[in-house]
């Protein structure tokens, strides 16, 4: 009988850990337990308009696999990006929070003597990466940082802010190929581990995208994906260098119109195969069912290429809306109906508070965010309540101009350069968008008291920014020193 019970108990312990090991060679994503916190991927493309991907009006091309996504997911199509150009936006998103809480309003600029160079994210900012961090996520930025040069102080660096992995650049721009930044030194990082790595710049921030999704699948994760393109320098794979330590940026300029667009489908289509690339993997790895993905770009278009829309008045650095409306699709099959459209505003800032309402992560006390939380349009195709939102551009010359927006009204004030809290010398500007999109009718004499009734919550949103902003070394608008 002992003998007979033990060798039914050697015979449950195999039968044990022949099942431990079926499941140990088993998917990872059949490892992770029903209702496990979601994975998180956010993608950001760089001086995209809203027509810089076909399903939103390119008429040059097509972008098969972020049409893809738009088909299976929503479409936004009043998203906007919280500033005109990169760092800003940059800020904003990280931290959920209107940018010039953070001190950072303008391009951090690459020139050591510039007022915008010294400038960063500071430690004292909390990033939708911390809070994840703390919760269990592995976090991970591939691409382009552009919150400070860590050679100016260690506390702008992305390992500071939440990021478990880094791969990428830290300035606002690298050379395609050889990886040379726009402050002319090499600007390829594994971490802290400066790299020379030979690749398109594109194609390597899709391979490593892909790396940490593969290398993390059986954890929740978190990957922020900052692609360079479709920002200067004009480079498609198997050209030449265009910028190098030794001689500096030759700029390119196009022969004619036709050898442009070619050069902008060329800088394009890699993202796209890049996008194709993660959903692709998510879908066969079953992954898809719990991994929620939004793509967006972080301002208007540039005068490289023509991927601004006609509807939209301007471009990158303008507060008119083609600086600031961007492309935007959010996937997650079985939890966004396939094949939406939104047209409610939203605004980058509201990424961080969604991310973390998404992963059933608290958001911080101790700066009170600025964004929504999307959920309710989303997954239940609600609307939000009517919200004031603001913009407020710098130029890398000093120059000002801000604008709100409060339903279908906008205003837009523009004046030159103008001291902290203070709007001389304004000129404004009163459209109603939802009869004239474009901007072209301004309604400032027929509607007075709407335009100074926005002016007035445009400068006392911008008076509280300044008086709250994190103190940054120089600047245009320093609190610092």
């Amino acid at each position: 009988m002992q003998y007979q019970r033990f060798q039914l108990t050697a015979i449950q312990t195999l039968l044990a850990i022949m099942c431990l090991l079926c499941l140990q060679f088993t998917s990872h994503a059949a490892d992770r337990a029903p209702g496990a916190r979601p994975n998180l991927i956010v993608i950001m493309v760089d001086d995209m308009g809203y027509a810089g991907v076909s399903c939103f009006g390119n008429p040059y091309f097509k972008t098969p696999e972020i049409d893809r996504l738009a088909k299976e997911g929503l479409k936004l199509t009043d998203f906007h990006s919280s500033g005109t150009v990169c760092s800003p936006t940059r800020a904003g998103l990280l931290t959920g929070r209107y940018q010039q809480r953070a001190g950072i309003e303008a391009v951090i600029h690459p020139v050591s003597d510039h007022p915008e160079h010294r400038k960063g994210l500071r430690n004292t900012e909390n990033t939708f990466a911390e809070p994840l961090r703390q919760a269990g996520y592995r976090t991970g930025l591939i691409g382009k940082w552009h919150q400070g040069y860590p050679h100016n102080s260690d506390e702008f660096h992305p390992d500071n802010h939440g990021f478990d992995t880094f791969i990428g650049y830290h300035s606002g721009n690298i050379d395609f190929i050889s990886h040379v930044g726009d402050h002319v030194k090499h600007d390829w990082w594994h971490g802290r581990k400066e790299t020379q790595e030979d690749g398109y710049s594109t194609h390597l921030i899709n391979q490593y995208a892909m790396q940490f999704i593969k290398e993390n699948q059986d954890q929740p994760f978190c990957l922020y994906v900052a692609h360079e393109a479709i920002h200067n320098p004009v480079q498609v794979p198997g050209d030449p260098v265009r910028r190098s330590e030794a001689e500096g940026w030759k700029r390119w300029k196009p022969a004619n119109e036709a050898e442009r667009i070619e050069k902008y489908r060329g800088m394009t289509l890699p993202v796209d195969e890049g996008v194709g690339q993660i959903r692709e993997f998510l879908v066969k790895s079953g992954l898809d069912k719990n991994t929620f993905v939004l793509f967006f770009s972080d301002n208007g278009p540039s005068r490289d290429f023509p991927s601004g829309s006609p509807k939209w008045r301007g471009g990158k650095g303008s507060v008119y809306e083609g600086g600031h409306r961007v492309p935007a699709i959010a996937w997650w099959p079985g939890k966004i109906k396939a094949g939406t459209v939104s047209n409610v505003q939203a605004i980058s800032i509201d990424v961080m508070p969604t991310l973390l309402g998404i992963a059933g992560v608290k958001q911080p006390e101790d700066r009170p965010l600025d964004g929504v939380d999307l959920a309710p349009v989303l997954f239940e195709q609600k609307t939000l309540p009517e919200r004031p939102l603001f913009w407020a551009s710098l130029s890398n010359r000093g120059g000002r101009s801000e604008a709100m927006r409060q339903g279908p009204w906008k205003l837009v004030v523009l004046h030159p350069r103008a001291k902290p809290g203070t709007f001389e010398n304004e000129k404004l500007e009163l459209y109603r968008l939802d009869q004239d999109p474009g901007e072209k009718n301004n309604l400032l004499k027929q509607e007075p008291q709407q335009a100074a009734k926005m002016l007035k919550q445009l400068k006392d949103w911008y008076r509280d920014t300044q008086s709250t902003a994190t103190p940054q070394p120089g600047g245009w608008l320093s609190k610092g020193s």
